[in-house]
């Protein structure tokens, strides 16, 4: 099977197709409603479609124009790319893949702020999660779509939870000195 389904935008458009044939603007509007965490533009959603249709993993279905909208062709998914498609979907929910976000790294280089900077980033990170926390539960109140279509939400939802205790817990920790600090220069105090 070629890996085209690595690409996270590739198996959103055949996840979307799943569930009905669709243009790749409405695949965009669906996408950004549910609150994915699958980044879009409109051109590499279009290019995307373009090679999941080269690979024969999509057709076009019709063609349909909307008052004096432009003509939009709707696609749907051939046996073929539901088979990569949910080949691929098996194999990522049950095989732990190993990811490397950027606060990992720099978590493991806290201590060069020193305790009071470092109070002061995780405070704020802590403020931006609440935000983020808030905008994922307004997205999930709202939506109208069946929740095993927006479960990725939830789980988002979950991820920033447990990020947003962990910070609380450090900076806690810091507060009460159960998490210190060498006494020298170079720790950023």
């Amino acid at each position: 099977m070629a890996r085209s389904v690595d690409n996270p935008l590739a198996l959103a458009v055949l996840g979307l197709l799943v569930e009905r044939p669709m243009h790749p603007y409405e695949m965009g509007v669906v996408l950004r409603e549910r609150g994915t965490s699958v980044r879009t533009n409109r051109g590499s959603l279009y290019d995307v479609v373009a090679a999941l249709e080269g690979q024969g993993w999509v057709s076009a279905r019709e063609t349909v124009r909307d008052g004096r909208r432009p003509a939009r062709t709707v696609y749907e998914l051939t046996t073929a790319g539901r088979d990569a498609f949910t080949e691929r979907l098996d194999e990522l929910i049950r095989v732990p893949r190993r990811e490397y976000p950027v606060f990992l790294t720099a978590v493991a280089y806290l201590g060069a702020l020193g305790p009071d900077r470092a109070t002061a980033a995780l405070t704020e990170r802590a403020g931006h999660l609440r935000a983020e926390l808030a905008q994922l539960d307004e997205g999930l109140a709202g939506t109208t779509a069946p929740r095993l279509f927006v479960i990725e939400a939830e789980y988002a939802r979950a991820l920033v939870q447990a990020e947003l205790t962990w910070v609380d817990e450090v900076v806690a920790r810091i507060a009460d000195g159960t998490l210190s600090w060498p006494d020298n220069e170079e720790s950023g105090n």
